[in-house]
């Protein structure tokens, strides 16, 4: 063995072998490592009640995540999400209110019509973030730094900076309601996931998404038409922005015009804790799925144990610089 596979072997991952177990399975080792010392730190975690309630806490990052890991896996990222589920909420819920003063004329209208208006409002926001990335070459921080302000200043004035109350009942069931005792978020939370693991690891677009992150300049010469799949993504995460939107909305009763504050941040905590690079074309969904049960359950425990909120940022913060860190090794080969 040479002096250089000698160091290898005895750097942080050890062996090749070693190295792809942590890649491979390291997230999932973590997060049952996680359960397992919240479990033992409060008897209330393992039950049926809280896990019910860590699971509804996760859906709406979990939405959110997804999205936002098609964006990633093409280089881009996505400021914006937290107001778009703001917009989106107060939009929709203006449809499905019975309040004299917050609807628009002839609300309530059914639900579907509301549920409707909330994925255009979402998609229309990243169709116009996708449009000045892929048009004009304007970077995605910027862009989606723009949209932040941009839709959160649309909220206030679409709902005068009130909320929108009095929600209708065929409305919040998306967010209070159950099948077969599972909570609504958390089941469409499962269809939004197997339709993105699905589209991500059995398309053409799929593929397209990995190649375009990978190696963007190979993907031009390949024949990929990059500038319609980086907008194509950002369509997703907006419409993607938009159910979660609707889900907060339904959940609380009520569509607030301060919501989604800060949702960017555990989105993008989700996708990158999950393993999706910064770099773009590596990454899956499961690991976002898993990233985001991390932050919902870490919240959730901490919370059982008392501690206060100010130190879950911290930790969050700790999570999201030591992801990108091992990130950063993975991709020196360290």
């Amino acid at each position: 063995m040479s002096a250089t596979e000698n160091n290898q072997s005895n750097s942080w991952f050890g062996s090749d072998r070693r190295r792809l177990i942590i890649q491979e399975y390291g997230i999932f080792l973590a997060f049952l490592l996680l359960a397992i010392v919240l479990s033992f730190s409060n008897e209330y975690f393992l039950t049926a009640g809280n896990i019910s309630n860590v699971l509804l806490q996760t859906s709406i990052n979990g939405v959110l995540a997804i999205g936002m890991t098609f964006v990633i896996l093409t280089r881009g990222i996505d400021l914006s999400v937290g107001s778009v589920v703001a917009l989106t909420g107060i939009v929709s819920a203006s449809f499905a209110t019975t309040s004299a003063t917050a609807g628009i004329l002839g609300a309530p209208y059914p639900p579907y019509v509301a549920l409707s208006v909330g994925i255009l409002v979402g998609v229309a926001c990243g169709a116009v973030v996708g449009l000045i990335v892929s048009r004009f070459a304007v970077p995605a921080f910027v862009a989606t730094l723009g949209m932040l302000s941009a839709a959160r200043g649309l909220t206030l004035i679409y709902g005068g900076g009130k909320p929108v109350p009095a929600l209708t009942p065929d409305f919040r069931w998306i967010g209070t309601g159950n099948v077969l005792s599972v909570p609504m978020p958390v089941i469409l939370l499962a269809i939004v996931f197997i339709v993105a693991w699905w589209v991500l690891n059995r398309t053409r677009f799929g593929r397209y998404i990995y190649a375009v992150g990978g190696n963007p300049h190979a993907a031009i010469t390949s024949g990929i038409n990059v500038s319609k799949l980086r907008f194509l993504v950002y369509v997703i995460s907006g419409g993607l922005s938009g159910l979660a939107g609707m889900l907060l909305a339904a959940r609380t009763g009520s569509a607030l015009p301060q919501a989604g504050i800060a949702y960017e941040l555990d989105a993008i905590a989700a996708v990158v804790i999950g393993g999706t690079s910064l770099s773009g074309g590596v990454g899956r969904i499961t690991g976002t799925l898993i990233g985001a049960l991390i932050i919902g359950v870490m919240n959730n425990g901490l919370d059982l144990m008392g501690i206060q909120s100010y130190y879950q940022q911290v930790l969050k913060g700790a999570l999201i610089v030591g992801a990108v860190m091992l990130d950063q090794k993975r991709n020196l080969g360290g």
